[in-house]
C-alpha cells in the first residue's frame, strides 16, 4: 500500500516478469539483442538513482522481484505477464517454473498468467488445457511478434488464434494481456500492430482484451478501437516511465486514454524489471496534467488515480481489496 497526504492507495502491478537472459540462455544473437534493447529502455526512461547494473539486468531472481515490488515497491498484488521467446532463449525469456513457484508461495501477492502461441495448432491447444488446469489460469498473455521457424508473428484475428480464444473462454480464461506495443529489436513493428484487437473484441465480447503499452506509438489507432470495443483495456506498461523523461508526452497519453476510456478501463504497470514501481507509483501519485494542457485534458482526479493504480485490475482479476482502501462514492447533495 502507498500513503501520501492522508490518501491510502492500494497497488495492483499488472504487469511483471522474472526472466533469465544471462548468456547461457542466450539461444543466439537474437537474445542479447533482445536485453540490450529492453536495457535501453531501463537505462534512458529512469531517474540515475533507479539504473541497475547491466549485469544484474540480466536475471533478478525471485528474492530480489518480492523485495523490489512489496518490500521497497508499495505493491499489494502483482500479476506475471510471460514471454517465452523460445526462438532467442535455451529456457525460454519469461522463467515459468520459477515464476509459478512464487506464486504458489505467495498467492496472496502474486497471479501467475502463462502464455500460449497458435501456431503450435492442436498440439498446443492440447498443451494450454493442461496448462490451465495446472496454473489454475485467470489470465494469458500473447506476444503477436514472436517467432517460430520462418514465422515473424501471427495475428488475433487468425483463424487458430481464433480457436485457441474459444478454448480460453471454455475454461474460464477471460482476460486477454497483449503486447500492442513498441518494438524490440530484433522484432518487427508491423507484428504489433493494434489493428487486430478491434476484430477479436467485437468477436469475444465476453473477454477482456488488455492492450499492454496502450498501443504505443500507435495511440491514436489505440484509442479510437477502445472507444467503441467496451471490454478493451490499456495497460501502461512503457508509458508511464515516460513521467520522468518526457512529462508532457505522458500527459498527452494519459488524457488521450482519459478523454476516450475513463478510468475503468486503464492498468497500472511497472513492467518490472523493467523499471521498479516505487519511484512511478510516486510520480503518478504527485503528477498532474500541466495548466497549459488543461483546455484540452481535464486534471486527473484522486479517484481515477487510485482505480489506474491498482483497483481496476483488483476487480478484473477478483483480487480483495481492504475496507477503506476502494473509491469512496461523494456525499448526495
Amino acid at each position: 500500500m502507498y500513503s501520501k497526504d492522508g490518501e491510502n492507495y492500494f497497488i495492483v502491478d499488472a504487469h511483471i516478469a522474472l526472466w533469465d537472459a544471462r548468456p547461457e540462455n542466450q539461444l543466439n544473437i537474437h537474445g542479447k539483442q533482445f536485453i540490450d534493447c529492453f536495457y535501453d529502455y531501463h537505462r534512458n526512461l529512469s531517474p540515475e538513482s533507479e539504473v541497475w547494473p547491466y549485469e544484474e539486468y540480466l536475471y533478478q531472481g525471485g528474492e530480489r522481484l518480492m523485495k523490489d515490488l512489496f518490500a521497497d515497491g508499495y505493491v499489494d498484488h502483482a500479476i506475471f505477464q510471460p514471454a517465452r521467446l523460445g526462438a532467442f532463449y535455451r529456457s525460454g525469456f519469461g522463467q515459468t517454473e520459477e515464476a509459478f513457484a512464487l506464486a504458489r508461495k505467495h498467492p496472496d501477492k502474486l497471479t501467475y498468467n502463462h502464455s500460449w502461441d497458435p501456431r503450435y495448432e492442436q498440439k498446443g491447444l492440447d498443451q494450454l488445457r493442461r496448462d490451465a488446469e495446472r496454473f489454475r489460469l485467470k489470465g494469458v498473455k500473447l506476444y503477436t511478434a514472436e517467432w517460430k521457424g520462418d514465422s515473424r508473428g501471427y495475428k488475433l484475428d487468425d483463424p487458430w488464434t481464433y480457436r485457441y480464444l474459444e478454448v480460453c473462454q471454455e475454461l474460464g480464461i477471460n482476460n486477454v494481456h497483449v503486447h500492442k506495443g513498441p518494438t524490440i529489436r530484433p522484432l518487427d513493428r508491423d507484428a504489433f500492430d493494434v489493428a487486430d484487437v478491434d476484430k477479436v473484441a467485437t468477436q469475444f465480447p465476453e473477454m477482456n482484451f488488455v492492450v499492454e503499452h496502450c498501443g504505443l506509438p500507435r495511440l491514436e489507432d489505440f484509442c479510437w478501437i477502445a472507444t467503441q470495443e467496451p471490454n478493451v483495456h490499456a495497460g501502461l506498461a512503457v508509458a508511464i516511465p515516460f513521467i520522468h523523461t518526457r512529462p508532457r508526452y505522458f500527459a498527452q497519453i494519459i488524457g488521450e486514454l482519459l478523454y476516450w476510456l475513463d478510468e475503468d478501463r486503464i492498468q497500472f504497470s511497472s513492467d518490472y524489471a523493467l523499471w521498479t514501481p516505487r519511484w512511478l507509483i510516486e510520480r503518478f501519485v504527485d503528477f498532474q496534467i500541466p495548466e497549459d494542457m488543461t483546455p484540452e485534458y481535464a486534471p486527473i482526479t484522486l479517484a481515477q488515480k487510485k482505480k489506474i493504480l491498482g483497483l481496476n485490475a483488483a476487480a478484473m482479476y477478483d483480487i480483495e481489496v481492504p475496507a477503506g482502501l476502494g473509491v469512496t462514492a461523494p456525499a448526495a447533495a
